[in-house]
């Protein structure tokens, strides 16, 4: 299988089932003999598309004697590849990108399809050799920047409206910037910064420390990081400063009991564990035991003996007026399990007379001094690092707000007097970040806003924070501090 091949799978796959396009790559490296040249080019090329798909449209649409609608979808792919190529891989000849787009053509359509690709391949390659491919010629801004930067024209208008045109494209710019290195936090449990930069060092990496935080270092790795010495000796674990800054406005301390309510894949849950010195409790919990799972074996693999991982639904499934009451967390629909030797998902069966049937182990009735509510959101603020995001619609995520209402009152009901609330996501929008805020303090009169502060990003008196790509250098990130009142 080529690049070019396996390019094309992957973006017909998300285009019909939403599959994530780099997923489904991977699966096709594990079945196929595509050599690892070939599978980093098709990486390149998937990305690059869902980047700029909006903008090879436009110019195709210059040069092309059909509309967009008319194409054929897999006809469509294979023209997007191609034009990606033409207009953005300069090591790639004009002529190796037509010609592999005709090939393309001819193996997965028709020779009529062929000759149609061959055709505008050739204008639009010709046209970038002699410097006269069309300009944008839109004069609405927030449509002009939906097509230069390929974000759907109402997400434009969404961020326009937070962050001015110029703050707009500036963050746009950003999520298409795919240069952006591995992230990661030091497990100063085992090790520290130093030491890590010269393990990595060993295995052919270069990182160096992070611009705000000193226990976080950046790297590349190609290949995965699975294979390096200090990952599987547990010397860090991935995960993005701004994910981070959610747990240092918590400051959990030793000795706390801290509950992770959506805790998968674990980065809050072994951040937590960390400034706790491993000295405490943590719960993650997570509607998932397969996602469970992996956070066991990641605390395991990092020397954290603190997490328990328990599986339960946040929005609710068990009794928060149990728990609120100081009564236990017994009830229907709650699986409560921790980890067991080997790192697998271990639970206790009790008397289902007593607990209506629930699965449970290590349960208790304590109130936490910490509560995290990292909650599904819509993910718009990880558009650098995952480029599909951006296609997601408003329909798909309208139902998210009252979703994430109800987690976080749940949650909530797990906070002790005095102690702390963080609701935190990964995403900009405001009906998923402060309007869920406001709402949830309008409810409950028991819970304040609460100030903090974050490194490279100051105080935050008012208990808010949004981290943005183009300005922080994180991803985009919404963190909130709350107390409960004594």
């Amino acid at each position: 299988m080529t690049a070019r091949e396996a390019a094309l799978k992957a973006l017909g796959e998300f285009r019909r089932n939403k599959k994530r396009p780099l997923k489904s790559l991977y699966e096709q490296k594990a079945k196929s003999s595509i050599s690892p040249i070939d599978a980093a080019l098709a990486e390149q090329i998937i990305n690059g598309v869902l980047q700029n798909m909006a903008y090879c449209d436009y110019i195709l649409s210059c040069f092309s004697t059909f509309s967009i609608q008319k194409i054929e979808p897999r006809v469509l792919d294979i023209l997007r590849i191609s034009i990606y190529q033409i207009l953005f891989l300069s090591k790639i000849p004009y002529s190796a990108a037509v010609n592999e787009g005709v090939t393309l053509a001819t193996k997965s359509a028709n020779k009529k399809a062929a000759g149609f690709v061959n055709a505008v391949l050739r204008r639009i390659a010709d046209s970038a050799a002699d410097g006269s491919v069309p300009s944008l010629e839109i004069e609405d801004i927030c449509e002009r920047l939906s097509v230069k930067y390929s974000h759907p024209l109402w997400l434009v208008q969404k961020f326009c409206e937070a962050f001015g045109h110029d703050g707009t494209e500036a963050l746009l710019t950003s999520n298409n910037d795919d240069s952006s290195p591995i992230t990661a936090q030091v497990n100063t449990l085992l090790t520290n910064t130093e030491e890590l930069i010269a393990s990595l060092a060993a295995d052919g990496i270069t990182a160096s420390m992070h611009e705000t935080f000193d226990d976080c270092v950046d790297f590349r790795c190609p290949g995965g990081i699975e294979r390096l010495a200090a990952f599987k000796k547990g010397l860090f674990y991935v995960q993005d400063a701004s994910s981070h800054c959610a747990v240092l406005a918590a400051s959990p301390c030793k000795g706390d009991y801290v509950i992770d309510g959506c805790a998968a894949p674990g980065g809050k849950s072994f951040a937590a564990a960390v400034l706790m010195r491993n000295t405490g409790r943590i719960e993650a919990r997570d509607i998932s035991a397969a996602k469970l799972n992996a956070v066991s074996e990641g605390a395991r693999r990092l020397g954290i003996g603190i997490i328990e991982v328990l599986v339960c639904d946040a929005v609710g499934a068990d009794s928060n007026a149990n728990v609120a009451a100081g009564g236990g967390v017994a009830a229907d629909g709650v699986v409560i399990a921790t980890a067991s030797a080997d790192g697998s998902v271990a639970a206790v069966q009790t008397d289902s007379a007593r607990t209506g049937g629930t699965v449970l182990a290590n349960a208790s009735a304590a109130l936490a001094d910490v509560v995290l509510a990292d909650v599904p959101c819509s993910g718009f603020g990880v558009i650098r690092k995952k480029p599909e995001i951006r296609y997601k619609t408003r329909e798909e995520i309208a139902g998210l707000p009252e979703i994430q209402k109800k987690i976080l009152h749940n949650l909530s009901s797990y906070v002790k007097p005095g102690g702390t609330l963080i609701y935190s996501t990964c995403t900009l929008l405001n009906e998923e970040n402060e309007e869920v805020v406001e709402s949830f303090l309008r409810e409950r009169k028991d819970f304040a806003l609460a100030g903090f502060s974050l490194p490279g990003f100051g105080d935050v008196p008012d208990g808010m924070a949004k981290l943005l790509p183009h300005v922080h250098h994180t991803d985009g990130f919404f963190i909130c501090k709350m107390q409960r009142k004594a």
